[in-house]
């Protein structure tokens, strides 16, 4: 294994997130306050509370991984895209550094900077509403899996993508969209029973009904059906991954 090599690919990627300290950190800070300040007055007011816990507390873990999700993918696909614009990618290929060690540096870095800020956002949302952690490991290991998942997704979104406007398409047009309707801020037994059959064909509601049980024990999912998702899509992305290396797709364009 190559320390010095990731180690160099995961130091470059940190310090870049420390040029970028507002971008990184303080931008989600402000949503995640005006969250609180939008749902805690129009819905907390009309929904006090939903399977015992207060609404605030309810939409914490669906703020974390609302943020999780969208930074991992976000910090990931600009990691090895800019490589690739610049035309840098070649120098990383025929560095002495497996491809393994290529992935390990940047989703590493990915996964550590989204990590960081999803636990300032968890301390952050403390600061509105009183959160409890039924169980901690868990709480961890949902955040650990969801943010290398991502974070390996992301990374593929940024081998795929040709431009700036490709990079941002599935973060904003697929990603969001299905964490707002994965139940995030609601219960899916609140929805019709239409609407509750095509929410769970959603995959992020197994992500956050997981998460959001591992705070209060309370979920629309069980929780081991959520751990088999997360497995399921980690294991595409790994797969695909693997796939682009041994091919070469896009790397070598």
């Amino acid at each position: 294994m190559n320390i010095p090599g990731i180690k160099a690919i995961f130091t470059h990627e940190m310090d870049r997130a420390r040029r970028t300290i507002f971008q990184s950190l303080v931008s989600p800070v402000i949503s995640t306050s005006l969250y609180f300040i939008v749902f805690g007055s129009a819905i907390g007011s009309r929904i006090t509370e939903i399977d015992g816990v207060s609404y605030g507390s309810f939409i914490v873990p669906g703020l974390i991984m609302l943020t999780l999700m969208t930074q991992s993918v976000t910090y990931a696909s600009f990691g090895i895209f800019f490589p690739r614009f610049t035309g840098t990618t070649y120098e990383i290929l025929s560095a002495p550094i497996s491809h393994l060690e290529i992935v390990i540096g940047y989703v590493g870095a990915a996964v550590t900077k989204s990590l960081i800020v999803g636990l300032v956002i968890l301390a952050t949302s403390g600061l509105f509403v009183d959160i409890y952690i039924a169980h901690v490991g868990w709480m961890l290991l949902f955040l650990l899996l969801t943010a290398f998942t991502f974070s390996l997704f992301g990374f593929l979104i940024g081998i795929w993508a040709e431009n700036f406007e490709r990079l941002q398409i599935i973060p904003l047009l697929i990603v969001t969209p299905l964490v707002f309707l994965g139940g995030s801020f609601y219960s899916v037994s609140m929805l019709p029973e239409f609407w509750q059959k095509v929410t769970y064909f959603n995959p992020v509601l197994y992500l956050v009904s997981g998460f959001r049980w591992s705070f209060y024990e309370i979920s629309d999912v069980s929780v081991m059906i959520s751990l088999g998702m997360i497995g399921t899509f980690l294991l595409i992305c790994i797969s695909i991954t693997w796939w682009i290396f041994k091919t070469g797709y896009k790397l070598k364009e």
